[in-house]
């Protein structure tokens, strides 16, 4: 159920030629559970082959977040729990949902007006359009509670252009709407005060009408570090990471040492060795990866718990790594994660 217990967490309608989708917990910033993500899988089983249905449109609800991630404080407790069968069905069944999008043969408009990571980004970025604001806002923030990036991000981040996804994932990098753009997380850039027409312009049917409410977004702000982030999140390792940003000498170098020193150190070398990984790999190749190192790095990692204690539960933004620096990773370790 929903915050507000009479509605159901996700709300889908049958609006004009448009399958709508409102994920709809606005008191968690329409965090995935797994209620959603079954509701996700009805609609895509039940309009995906329906030719009255000519499009998807996907919106969050509350005015604040199109999806702030998966429900990652119920996976902890699960986990604390020792329920592995829980979390097992949590992840297959996102998963499935973000294959399931990228196979659909129907446009999937995402149309991204505030918070948007992690899960979020796993039921927007397989589909096309996706559409963003200047009030977007869009992160793979998982090294940061020792997670990784899941929901077939290990396909997509690579294919970013340069080392752009590398950075993303390990620094959990957040983006506004034109960064989005031009990182290629985004397709589309319509003003916020533009949006309302443009829902009502595709339930006609049409997802080309994007085209008439997009304009040129600003410049990423990144632009200006581009040739830094490439040459420093190219490199191979961690430790060479950290050489590098440090041989940059400037002080966006120096912020991103301080933002690595902070993660998981054991889930900074799983999310590079994901991404090494990944660019070789096809999606449904990618997913089953990433379902396997939930096994391991969830269910078995202490990472995991304390990250999502410091920065969700106790919120005191002082989690104890084990071990506590990426100079003190053993390779073989992380070896073993991917091994299950």
């Amino acid at each position: 159920m929903s915050d507000a217990a009479s509605e159901p967490t996700i709300i889908a309608r049958r609006e004009g030629a448009a399958g709508t989708l409102l994920m709809n917990r606005p008191k968690t910033l329409n965090a995935l559970d797994l209620a959603m993500i079954r509701g996700f899988q009805s609609a895509l089983d039940a309009w995906g082959a329906d030719p009255a249905v000519a499009l998807f449109i996907v919106e969050g609800a509350g005015g604040k977040a199109f999806c702030a991630g998966g429900d990652v404080r119920r996976v902890r407790e699960q986990a604390i729990a020792g329920d592995a069968k829980a979390i097992e069905a949590f992840f297959a069944e996102e998963y499935a949902v973000n294959r399931g999008i990228a196979t659909l043969q129907k446009p999937w408009v995402s149309l991204i007006d505030g918070v948007c990571m992690g899960g979020g980004i796993g039921v927007s970025v397989h589909g096309r359009p996706v559409v963003v604001t200047e009030a977007a806002l869009l992160a793979m923030p998982e090294t940061a509670i020792a997670l990784f990036p899941d929901v077939g991000t290990s396909y997509v981040l690579p294919k970013l252009p340069g080392a752009i996804g590398t950075w993303l994932a390990l620094t959990g990098a957040r983006l506004r709407g034109g960064d989005a753009v031009a990182a290629g997380l985004a397709s589309h850039y319509v003003p916020k005060a533009r949006l309302p027409a443009l829902r009502e312009a595709l339930l006609g049917g049409d997802a080309a009408v994007v085209e008439r409410f997009a304009e040129a977004p600003p410049e990423a702000s990144f632009a200006p570090h581009r040739g830094a982030i490439d040459r420093c999140f190219g490199q191979s390792s961690m430790p060479a990471i950290l050489a590098a940003l440090e041989a940059e000498g400037t002080d966006w170098a120096a912020e991103q040492v301080k933002i690595l020193r902070r993660m998981s150190p054991t889930s900074l070398c799983v999310s590079l060795e994901l991404l090494r990984r990944g660019a070789g790999a096809t999606l449904d190749e990618c997913l089953a990866m990433e379902l396997a190192l939930t096994r391991s790095v969830v269910n078995h990692h202490p990472d995991f718990r304390e990250g999502v204690r410091s920065v969700l539960v106790d919120k005191d933004g002082a989690p104890r790594w084990q071990p506590a620096t990426i100079e003190a990773v053993d390779p073989t370790a992380i070896a073993a994660l991917f091994e299950g």
